[in-house]
């Protein structure tokens, strides 16, 4: 039963932190506009630096057309009239003075670097600025939403970071290129049931396919259509789980593999095999009685295992398919089991995991292309904000009419000082600086594009020219090689 009355879930008063409500009687008298920016303070791990990306998403959800309304002012002042104990602290008055001279619509200008880019910690990403100086609280008022590109943006980078190791051993282990089909699918999705929710799962999701192809996350697919306008942004193939294995018994293994190959008789199929004995049944159901299936079907039969120390499970059931069903030794000297079978490990996935496994098989002449990794919530969920410090500081101001550069600098914590002035993104000699507007040199392009304004999405990416983006660089694979 519904006791009281729902609230608006997207009402834009409510979209940020109930600090910030009062803020706006906190700033000197003669404000006139906050300039703020966006950085990752951090480089997580030695990534060497964050691939920026879901902004569009941010503005398109929560910022484009009018998406504030007199019914909206209205509820907040309800809201936060209870949400405040003894203090009256709701701009209502600029609230509706905002939507009397804008009609809803949101006076700042945003600009951004472009999506899919990959640049060191500590450059500006992103600048928020009024455009009315009534409304000069309106950035700061913003920061929440807005921050909260760092989840699609570390995901991203952490996704592209696995793409970075499993490239170091593709290049030193197989013969196909790494723009290869099959190097596109070798880490799958596997995480919306560790998602904290169906919309996180959605954004995560669709920052992994940035850098892959696979995925078993659908509302990735919805994400990257609304917000991207992607065509198919993700491919799966049929899959079996213990349930559809464990409902036969036991003592009907190898019907139930059996059934798997009636069910799907072309293609890849992914089948679980270690409800029971994964050894037993790769070398002696696999590799034996159903071995002459598997050679002769028109498709190739992913082997799952899903339990134990993934480096020694993998070990050993990669010794067992060579022995079962051969293969060649490529041109770099490393063995590719016959491609009518292979192996997916989707346990206990991560990054560290994955570079573990690939450095097994490389020291066991086994090629990185008889493997498929499948990562669930460490790929899409085990992340916070300070994993690459990312952070919205106020950097300008304006008061009666003249601009003051501002900036904190804790004595306590240096790491967390931040930037003076406004801002331009460049490259200069193959590297990126954030430098200021004032130190633009001419014909020198600046990066921090606007990409929002007065309501308006002025410019959009689409989901191709964003992966194309992200694509690890000639002097990133080289790096990978000498190591």
């Amino acid at each position: 039963m519904q006791k009281y009355k729902k609230i608006n879930e997207s009402n834009f008063v409510l979209k940020t932190d109930s600090y910030k409500i009062p803020h706006y009687k906190f700033f000197p008298k003669g404000t006139e506009n906050m300039y703020l920016y966006l950085e990752a303070r951090k480089d997580r791990d030695g990534f060497g630096g964050n691939l920026f990306f879901g902004l569009q998403y941010i503005i398109k959800r929560h910022l484009e057309g009018k998406v504030l309304n007199a019914e909206m002012i209205e509820e907040a002042e309800a809201v936060l009239g209870e949400h405040f104990i003894n203090h009256k602290v709701f701009n209502k008055k600029g609230f509706k003075s905002l939507l009397d001279k804008h009609g809803g619509t949101i006076p700042i200008r945003i600009k951004a670097v472009p999506e899919g880019l990959f640049l060191p910690p500590r450059n500006a990403l992103m600048t928020i600025e009024s455009t009315d100086p009534e409304f000069y609280w309106l950035p700061g008022f913003l920061e929440p939403i807005n921050l909260q590109v760092w989840k699609p943006s570390t995901v991203a980078t952490y996704s592209r970071q696995c793409k970075k190791v499993i490239a170091k051993y593709w290049l030193k282990t197989s013969d196909a290129p790494l723009d290869s089909l099959d190097f596109k699918f070798k880490l799958h999705d596997f995480g919306f049931r560790g998602s904290d929710c169906w919309e996180s799962s959605g954004l995560a999701g669709m920052s992994h396919l940035v850098n892959f192809m696979g995925t078993d996350t659908l509302s990735a697919l919805i994400f990257a259509r609304n917000y991207y306008g992607a065509g198919v942004a993700g491919y799966s193939v049929p899959a079996t789980e213990h349930s559809t294995m464990t409902a036969w018994g036991e003592e009907n293994e190898e019907k139930a593999y059996e059934n798997a190959l009636d069910a799907y008789p072309t293609g890849v199929i992914s089948v679980v095999s270690d409800s029971y004995d994964i050894f037993n049944a790769v070398e002696n159901i696999w590799g034996g009685n159903l071995s002459g299936r598997v050679l002769n079907r028109d498709g190739r039969v992913v082997i799952r295992p899903d339990s134990g120390d993934p480096v020694v499970v993998i070990r050993k059931l990669l010794d067992i398919l060579w022995k079962k069903f051969g293969g060649l030794v490529n041109q770099k000297g490393y063995r590719v089991i016959n491609p009518k079978t292979g192996l997916i490990q989707g346990d206990g996935i991560d990054l560290q995991t994955i570079e573990k496994i690939l450095q097994m098989m490389a020291l066991d002449n086994f090629s990185a292309e008889n493997i498929t990794f499948g990562s669930g919530g460490a790929l899409l969920q085990k992340h916070c904000r300070d994993d690459h410090g990312f952070s919205i500081k106020m950097s300008c101001v304006q008061i009666n009419g003249e601009e003051i550069d501002t900036a904190k600098t804790p004595i306590t914590d240096p790491a967390k000082s931040s930037k003076r002035g406004k801002f331009s993104l460049v490259e200069r000699s193959r590297q990126y600086l954030t430098i200021r507007q004032n130190e633009l040199r001419p014909g020198e392009f600046d990066l921090l594009e606007t990409v929002f304004e007065n309501g308006e999405l002025v410019k959009e990416y689409d989901f191709d020219e964003i992966r194309k983006l992200a694509e690890i660089k000639p002097a990133e694979l080289a790096n990978l090689t000498a190591n």
